[in-house]
């Protein structure tokens, strides 16, 4: 019967067509289906990402609390949506709740350019990023931290030197496998090519990892190779060391987050040169990645081995 019914909802009114009967009937209740959110950090507004329920039948979704709220931190919150079908006369009212942990994921110390103004965009883990509109591209202005792949899959955690050496699979870890929230909100995590290449999407929606393309047309904009570099890096001796090349004049805020060597699984170069990874390849076994250096002006581009573990920075899709 449920089956007959929804089968003429496009209908004005729903005729229950069967001998004996007459044109009453118990009304269906909608399956509502809402899986629980990842945890956010504290500071990040809900969005769709946690406010997604779906249904069995058209209607309307009523959230509390709604879009845009910042909750406090505090675990266990309930989420509460009130559906509205939208053929009255078939389907009742339902209602869902779900709960979701506010947690502190950390603060960034990077110096960003006060001078600018910049966005925000929000990871599936929950993690919030400043971003900056450079010429004609919109960039995340912090290394992406995320834990999983767009559609919800964790990426493996490698924390084990040996096993990260010349690994062929999807991976990511942090700088000396640090769990100090405040450095993996600042410097971000370090990934393999592989899991930047995953057709999961390491991106999060609405975006991607940084192509050759995109990085050239940033460096074309900033004035070229010789002097992007300038321009990208964090201003001060915050985090370079020592360094009197950076003036941050793009807002771009690039830290010197090191490496994961692919040789020995070990991690250097933290606080001396910072390494991004290009979403592109560069024949069977390499790929493009993008180099600053602590003493130069100059971005380099060039290509390597895809089990090193590098920093991604993505651009907003157009």
């Amino acid at each position: 019967m449920t089956n007959l019914i929804k089968n003429f909802l496009g209908l004005s009114t729903i005729f229950l067509l069967f001998s004996g009967c007459s044109n009453e009937f118990e009304k269906i209740n909608p399956e509502l289906t809402w899986e629980t959110p990842n945890d956010i950090g504290v500071g990040v507004p809900l969005s769709e990402n946690q406010l997604n329920a779906t249904a069995d039948v058209d209607g309307t979704y009523i959230y509390t609390p709604d879009f845009g709220t910042v909750l406090e931190e505090g675990n266990n919150q309930e989420l509460n949506v009130a559906f509205t079908p939208k053929y009255p006369s078939a389907f009742n009212n339902a209602n869902l709740t779900v709960s979701i942990n506010v947690v502190n994921k950390g603060t960034s110390d990077a110096v960003f350019n006060e001078s600018l103004s910049y966005e925000t965009m929000v990871d599936i883990d929950g993690n919030a990023y400043k971003t900056i509109t450079i010429g004609n591209q919109t960039w995340m202005a912090e290394n992406l931290r995320t834990t999983h792949y767009r559609n919800g899959d964790p990426i493996t955690n490698i924390t084990s030197n040996s096993q990260w050496v010349n690994l062929g699979t999807e991976a990511y870890s942090s700088y000396n496998n640090s769990e100090e929230l405040n450095d993996l909100a600042t410097y971000g995590l370090l990934y393999n090519w592989f899991a930047v290449s995953d057709l999961r999407n390491l991106a999060p929606e609405g975006w991607r990892v940084a192509t050759q393309a995109d990085w050239d047309a940033l460096i074309s904009e900033l004035g070229g190779v010789n002097v992007a570099g300038a321009k990208l890096k964090e201003a001060g001796n915050t985090h370079w060391n020592p360094s009197t090349s950076g003036n941050n004049s793009s807002g771009f805020t690039a830290l010197p987050s090191g490496r994961r060597q692919y040789t020995d699984g070990t991690f250097i170069n933290m606080g001396f040169n910072g390494f991004w990874w290009a979403n592109t390849a560069n024949g069977a076994d390499f790929s493009f990645y993008y180099q600053l250096n602590f003493d130069s002006n100059t971005i380099i581009a060039a290509n390597f081995l895809r089990s090193a573990g590098y920093s991604v920075r993505c651009v907003k899709e157009e």
